[in-house]
């Protein structure tokens, strides 16, 4: 495929005066690869550079995958930084595809040089953030809370990664407006983004509304594959949907990530914040912190004279923290209470989370405040190499 870029009178260079290839590829330096975002030059994309007298550059760039769903926007970028060049007059685009070879070492590139597969956010030098939101029983909303806290700590200016692990009720492409596919890598995929938020889920390999019928194990492989096998960069917080309750996927997440973090989503009425509790308590089994307690579905604000009716009760979320404070022996935080608000649940159905399209709504104002708090938490120094040797004597 090439694309070409007619010369401009204006703009024609006299003899001798056409762009030297450094300065083209100092431009190329500045086009990133729209999945990895890294610049294309790093990646070894840059297949060739020729520069004719008259000012005409022709570029030729290796695509990942001869199926590339992003090679027109490649191509856009790569025509607009070199024909920004001084004495540029023309630009011509020719696409080639990575053999097996370049493919591992661009493979072997982003996994840093390591060849085996890890999970990153388990190494002890990691500085992500790894926040697993649970609850104990479905439908109280926890993958809109886990869309929308993701959202805000994007727009917050933070890297942020969602893992779907509801395996069976995967919700979260949707809900956050993802409709591309991943691109694989050899073994490694590039998952899509949307409203600055990296995302990968089950949903996104199987055909239409299929169902996932696995059982443990295979669970905990594709767990595992999110993890360690998609390219997630250098994320400041990865956000982990889990299903409702203390089955296999809780489990694999302790043992995958042990650094996680558990986020407990309940609802006000008692049965709710019950289950709720008894899934936070699983962190007691597998030496997790709990970040603390989001109660959803607090109460419905009147439309017509803005008092708050308990449709669902109240305290859930007040009766699981307290709870969890002293199974744990550690203090567990109420984090924030979400209003019961048709927005949120109209961004969910249409992929536009209510903290961005209406982020001054009960629901979005609350969300919010929840991620501020989130994002402005610091990874603590437990598991961490510190370079600092003892000496025996001082």
């Amino acid at each position: 495929m090439a694309t070409d870029t007619p010369p401009d009178p204006g703009r024609v260079a006299p003899r001798g005066s056409a762009p030297s290839e450094d300065a083209v590829r100092a431009a190329l330096a500045t086009v990133n690869d729209p999945e990895i975002h890294r610049p294309i030059t790093d990646l070894g994309m840059v297949k060739s550079v020729e520069i004719a007298a008259d000012g005409r550059v022709s570029v030729g760039i290796y695509l990942t995958v001869s199926g590339c769903p992003l090679r027109d926007t490649i191509t856009r970028e790569v025509s607009s930084a070199v024909s920004a060049v001084a004495g540029v007059t023309g630009v011509e685009v020719e696409l080639d595809v990575m053999s097996d070879e370049q493919r591992k070492e661009l493979a072997a590139t982003l996994r840093g040089g390591k060849a085996e597969r890890e999970v990153p956010f388990a190494q002890p030098g990691s500085l992500t953030r790894v926040y697993a939101v649970a609850s104990g029983k479905g439908g109280v909303g926890k993958s809109s809370v886990t869309v929308n806290l993701a959202a805000a700590l994007a727009e917050d200016g933070l890297k942020v990664g969602v893992v779907d692990a509801d395996i069976y009720g995967h919700s979260v492409p949707r809900m956050l407006g993802v409709d591309g596919r991943p691109t694989q890598v050899e073994d490694m995929i590039m998952p899509p983004s949307a409203n600055g938020v990296k995302v990968i889920s089950i949903g996104m390999f199987t055909p239409g509304n299929a169902p996932v019928v696995w059982r443990g194990p295979m669970l905990h492989r594709a767990l595992q594959q999110f993890l360690a096998d998609v390219f997630w960069g250098d994320l400041d917080v990865l956000l982990l949907d889990l299903p409702p309750g203390t089955g296999d996927i809780a489990i694999s997440v302790a043992q995958l990530v042990p650094g996680a973090e558990i986020l407990v989503v309940t609802t006000p009425q008692q049965a709710a914040a019950e289950v709720a509790e008894r899934a936070g308590s699983i962190a007691v089994q597998t030496h997790q912190k709990i970040v603390g307690v989001v109660e959803n579905m607090s109460g419905l604000p009147c439309p017509h004279c803005d008092e708050m009716v308990d449709v669902f009760g109240t305290g859930g979320g007040a009766k699981v923290a307290e709870g969890l404070t002293r199974s744990t022996g550690a203090e567990v935080p109420v984090l924030g209470a979400i209003p019961i608000d048709v927005r949120l649940r109209e961004g969910g159905d249409e992929g536009k989370p209510v903290v961005l399209s209406d982020p001054d709504s009960p629901a979005g104002s609350a969300l919010r405040k929840i991620a501020q708090q989130l994002g402005a938490r610091q990874r603590g120094l437990a598991g961490m190499s510190l370079g600092i040797t003892p000496r025996d004597k001082f």
